[in-house]
């Protein structure tokens, strides 16, 4: 009998090769991958960078708007818009983490005990 190109005694045969190749033992062990533990991140760290990368953008942003203001060639005003866009969107993610987690801090505050 002949299904699609490929009669019934060839089917049992690849049927045979792979159970003997199931049942034949490695020999080699499989390679177990060990991970290492990640180096544990205290919360009060990891919050002051990104505040302070938070920051670290508004002065970049102010001290460009200055230069620019004060008329340095060196500043477009392409640059300066950018810098303040992105000082406004991390501020605003700032904002929205720390709305987060005071609303995360009063529903554990509120829940019984």
């Amino acid at each position: 009998m002949r299904t699609g190109g490929i009669d019934g005694s060839q089917i049992q045969a690849m049927i045979a090769q792979l159970k003997a190749h199931a049942t034949r033992p490695q020999a080699t062990p499989p390679v177990v991958q060990t991970e290492t533990p990640a180096a544990k991140v205290n919360f009060a760290d990891a919050l002051k960078t990104s505040l302070d990368a938070v920051n670290a953008s508004q002065v970049k942003a102010d001290a460009q708007g200055k230069s620019f203001a004060m008329g340095d060639d060196g500043v477009s005003l392409s640059d300066v818009m950018i810098s303040m866009q992105k000082a406004s969107i991390n501020f605003q993610a700032t904002m929205q983490v720390r709305n987060k987690l005071v609303t995360a801090y009063h529903d554990i505050m509120n829940m019984q005990v």
